[in-house]
């Protein structure tokens, strides 16, 4: 996942250093900013905020404050470097929730702080210790910075199929292990991908999301299917290998037979000129992966840029 990292300030003095210093370390992007484009920074939902107060020419309080009424950064992590580190300067930045107050220009610590702050926020937002992969508010955020920003991408939804079925022959805690393989089949097959400008996030459950850059999404989905239906058979043991079902006693102690574990995927093109809001993009994410589970067997659908249309 890239972090994205905003240094506010007229002579790129923080700027051009950090670049510098974060050069090899690919996950870190720094983005430089005048104040007067807060408004476009907001809406990128940055991983943090770096503001050089002596270089800004406008009273710090006031852009703090702009940060803060933004619902989005309302916990975007906000670093002030300053000449001013008297007793009355640092409370008043404080005052505005500013996360930390570095003197003058130490660059070193600057990276340091940033990077710790990215860490401690991004822990704070995992909503799965089983994964390790960010959840909801991530994933609303995500998609919401690139509908705000008119970027086309994708959003990919996966379900997996039988699940229930699964957990109540092995227990839950194989079915831990099946999540935690879903997890790793998509991560590992996005992050192969040459755009490194995507998002892995998980829902609860067996509900994954994510979030792409344009690329040949038939053929992502065609991998991660090959991928999960090859290596899920070594969750199960050689018998319902070799029938192709697993035997469950219903309710009324009937025994019945669901077909092994196997992969929605349902895959919605993002028109930034066709959606106006993350809500509409969730209605027909919700239609196209209905769709895709009637369908028998590990599947994906694609919807093509068109809100509540569903094309296969």
């Amino acid at each position: 996942m890239v972090h994205d990292i905003y240094v506010i300030e007229k002579e790129n003095q923080i700027f051009g250093s950090l670049t510098d210093m974060f050069s090899s370390e690919s996950d870190y992007v720094i983005h430089s900013a005048i104040p007067e484009d807060i408004d476009a920074v907001l809406r990128n939902i940055p991983s943090i905020i770096i503001i050089n107060e002596s270089s800004i020419y406008m009273n710090i309080l006031d852009l703090c404050r702009t940060i803060r009424s933004n619902e989005d950064n309302s916990i975007t992590p906000v670093v002030v470097v300053t000449q001013d580190f008297s007793r009355d300067h640092k409370m008043m930045l404080l005052a505005e929730d500013v996360q930390y107050i570095i003197d003058g220009f130490d660059m070193d610590a600057i990276k340091v702080i940033s990077k710790n702050f990215i860490n401690l926020l991004y822990k704070n937002r995992r909503i799965s210790p089983l994964t390790g992969l960010p959840g909801n508010v991530q994933i609303q955020a995500e998609m919401k910075k690139r509908l705000l920003n008119k970027e086309f991408y994708a959003i990919f939804y996966f379900d997996l199929d039988n699940f229930k079925a699964y957990n109540d022959v092995y227990g839950f805690a194989n079915g831990d292990e099946i999540i935690k393989f879903t997890a790793r089949t998509i991560t590992e097959n996005i992050h192969k991908l040459e755009s490194g400008d995507n998002f892995v996030g998980h829902i609860g459950g067996d509900d994954f999301v994510a979030v792409l850059s344009p690329t040949d999404y038939a053929v992502l989905c065609r991998r991660i299917i090959d991928d999960f239906d090859t290596n899920i058979l070594q969750y199960y043991n050689q018998e319902d290998v070799e029938r192709g079902y697993v035997e469950v006693a219903n309710r009324k102690g009937i025994i019945e037979q669901f077909p092994l574990t196997t992969i929605s995927i349902a895959v919605v093109e993002v028109d930034p000129n066709n959606y106006t809001n993350t809500l509409e993009i969730g209605e027909v994410g919700a239609q196209v992966k209905h769709r895709a589970k009637t369908i028998l067997g590990s599947t994906y659908i694609i919807n093509k840029r068109k809100v509540n249309s569903v094309i296969i």
